[in-house]
């Protein structure tokens, strides 16, 4: 009789899947993802904001929707005007700012580099906002703040769509977050915290949530969370455009009369409704 050895067949792989979700990652920004695998160390310039690298990793955010650094130090009285000044004056000479406030006393490292991260985050979530035009990377350009914890480039994507996700929990609709705020009636006004008091004290038809925010010298992602509670609860309600008389496209004369009258609040707050259901 004639044996027959077979060899023991090889054992089917095991999928990691904590390593086969970051290869599903593909990141906020494609552009993003390719010059922190490069290294890269320079600029990246979006339609929303500038994002410093330094090695791959992002050291400084900064856009025009968000207060700057400079602002949240000096609002509330954790740094005076003129102690900034004279840091970036002091900048010229080959160190950040960050470090003379630190050589001076004005700030210990720990709340330098707390404020420094704080800013940033609240920065980038604009930069990273979905755009209209393509980034443009500038090489070699560093940012010159002094001492600050670079983020990995993922988890500052992590971190924005977290933020993403948390608006459109609290309302979806996010035609409040740029244009002019107006106030509404609730029907059943909730109890408000000081917080969203002070925001909501700020609306007048002509402030928008990022004006709100440098004239409070608050975070404006953070003012965002209140503008869209508020709105949520039918405090607020984004500015529309007027829209243009039937009569001067030949139509039939505005109204007038009854017609004019304010809207019933609780159709009002069934539009509301509805809106955010449609934007779901």
């Amino acid at each position: 009789m004639t044996t027959v050895r077979t060899t023991e067949p090889p054992s089917l792989p095991v999928r990691d899947k904590a390593a086969a979700r970051e290869r599903a990652w593909s990141g906020v920004s494609p552009m993003l993802t390719r010059l922190a695998d490069e290294h890269a160390t320079g600029v990246l310039v979006r339609e929303r904001g500038t994002l410093h690298l330094v090695d791959g990793l992002v050291v400084h955010a900064e856009s025009p929707a968000a207060p700057g650094l400079d602002t949240l130090l000096t609002a509330h009285g954790a740094l005076a005007p003129e102690v900034w000044q004279r840091a970036l004056t002091a900048a010229g000479t080959g160190r950040g700012p960050g470090h003379h406030l630190i050589d001076g006393g004005h700030l210990a490292p720990g709340a330098l580099e707390l404020c420094h991260l704080t800013a940033l985050y609240d920065a980038a979530y604009f930069v990273l906002a979905p755009s209209s035009t393509p980034g443009r990377f500038r090489y070699g350009t560093e940012s010159r703040l002094g001492p600050v914890r670079p983020v990995p480039v993922p988890a500052l994507e992590r971190e924005t769509l977290r933020r993403r996700e948390l608006l459109h929990r609290i309302w979806p609709d996010p035609a409040a977050d740029e244009v002019p705020l107006i106030r509404a009636a609730p029907v059943a006004a909730p109890a408000l915290t000081r917080r969203q008091r002070t925001v909501l004290n700020q609306v007048d038809g002509a402030h928008t949530a990022t004006d709100i925010a440098r004239e409070l010298g608050r975070l404006a992602f953070h003012t965002l969370v209140d503008v869209r509670r508020l709105t949520a609860a039918g405090f607020v309600s984004p500015q529309r455009r007027p829209a243009q008389p039937q009569s001067a496209r030949g139509g039939p004369p505005p109204p007038t009369g009854l017609e004019q009258l304010p809207p019933d609040p609780h159709i009002t707050l069934l539009k509301r409704l509805r809106d955010a259901l449609e934007a779901l």
